[in-house]
């Protein structure tokens, strides 16, 4: 089984394709959209499973007129969020690519039984295909802890513990359970999403989707990215008082000493790997639709041999942004104290190609979508100064990123 890449020239929307497939990247105008499965490469976690899927992925490399990242054979992965948990690499049987100076490929796996044109017809009959949805008479919202008790039996838990001197950051994530009287459609909450999100990454794998605002890691030759957040505020309807919002996070001592953890811990654990990096001297605000953070770029260049954006994420998930530090004693707080199971929620999700170029975000802002039902989470940086009431506050906020999405708002 081998790889073709090779132009497009027709004129498809990749993300409208990859709404319509379940199979989508989309990213500062860098757009990957997948059809059908070529076959599934499992990815064990740690440095020695992510080479190994690297390896089987290249061995599918076939002629490529593009050359471009995200040309050649392409692995979409969505990892759980426990890092003990092993993977999987979903290698699309057609993807088609897009890059942001508007540049087109179609790329084609298979043991010779189809070819480009038999692949475009396909992705054509996609583009061209029916709307399946049936419009919800009901959608019921419930919470498997109620609010008061998450706040109370452990956000406050975990502050004290923290405070004890046990650790000193926990990220604890609260659960929404959605159930629809039809079942939800995944195509619409995808264009939902990318139309109310510009500047969010939008994926989708496996009924899996979201709107990450948060870039764990990204592999371009030598040159490696990453954009972490922590530390948060509710944006405000009132311009004026949003501004204040903004302004009093960057002033916020709490949110910026969070964030300085996570800044440190990301350049420690990327050293090994590069001759060079570096982060911006200060966070600057981070604003989406419904919250700011704070974010720092971070930015490095690669020694040789250069790792895989696949070991890249090996190393660095789960960051102190979404599990806490140091990260043994966060995780098995969370473990402890959460009594939920959050599957890929906050994991990494992105692409691979099979030269070892890719993408991952921190699959927050996401939704498990099955049938009648999905699954969203909303998590908080818990430190010991904080306020659990403000942290519930917090994932309310937060929560309006996918909500407006799945409930057809």
């Amino acid at each position: 089984m081998k790889s073709v890449t090779s132009r497009l020239d027709a004129d498809l929307d990749p993300v409208a394709l990859g709404a319509a497939t379940g199979q989508l990247w989309s990213r500062s105008g860098f757009v990957l959209a997948g059809l059908g499965e070529a076959l599934r490469i499992p990815v064990e976690r740690g440095p020695d499973g992510a080479a190994e899927a690297q390896v089987a992925l290249a061995a599918l490399a076939g002629p490529d007129d593009i050359g471009l990242p995200g040309s050649g054979p392409v692995g979409f992965a969505s990892m759980a969020f426990d890092p003990a948990v092993s993977g999987e690499l979903v290698v699309p049987e057609v993807l088609t690519g897009r890059s942001p100076d508007g540049r087109r490929w179609i790329t084609v796996v298979s043991d010779g039984s189809i070819d480009a044109d038999d692949a475009l017809v396909r992705l054509e009959s996609v583009a061209t295909g029916v709307p399946r949805s049936v419009q919800p008479t009901s959608i019921k919202v419930s919470s498997p802890i109620a609010p008061e008790v998450w706040r109370d039996d452990i956000v406050a838990v975990a502050r004290d513990r923290i405070r004890s001197g046990r650790l000193t950051k926990a990220v604890l994530a609260r659960e929404l359970v959605l159930r629809s009287s039809e079942p939800i459609d995944t195509e619409a909450v995808i264009l939902r999403l990318a139309a109310a999100h510009r500047s969010a990454t939008i994926f989708a794998l496996d009924g899996f989707v979201g709107a990450s605002p948060e870039l764990l890691v990204s592999r371009v030759d030598d040159l490696v990215q990453a954009h972490p957040l922590a530390g948060t505020a509710a944006r405000a309807s009132d311009p004026v008082a949003d501004q204040e919002a903004a302004a009093g996070l960057l002033a916020s001592t709490k949110d910026l000493w969070e964030h300085r953890i996570t800044i440190d811990w990301l350049l420690n654990e990327l050293l090994p790997f590069c001759s060079y990096v570096d982060a911006e001297p200060e966070p600057g605000i981070v604003s989406l639709p419904n919250v700011h953070h704070l974010g720092t770029r971070v930015e490095g260049r690669l020694s040789a041999p250069q790792p895989s954006v696949l070991e890249l994420v090996a190393a660095l998930h789960p960051t102190p942004a979404v599990g806490g530090e140091p990260q043994q004693a966060a995780l098995d707080l969370i473990a402890e104290l959460e009594q939920a199971e959050r599957g890929r929620y906050a994991g990494p999700t992105g692409w691979v190609d099979g030269d070892g170029n890719g993408s991952f975000v921190v699959a927050i802002r996401s939704a498990e979508i099955s049938g009648h039902d999905a699954r969203l989470f909303a998590g908080v940086g818990v430190v010991g100064d904080s306020d659990p009431a403000a942290e519930l506050a917090e994932t309310r906020a937060k929560f309006q990123a996918m909500l407006p999405a799945v409930l057809q708002l």
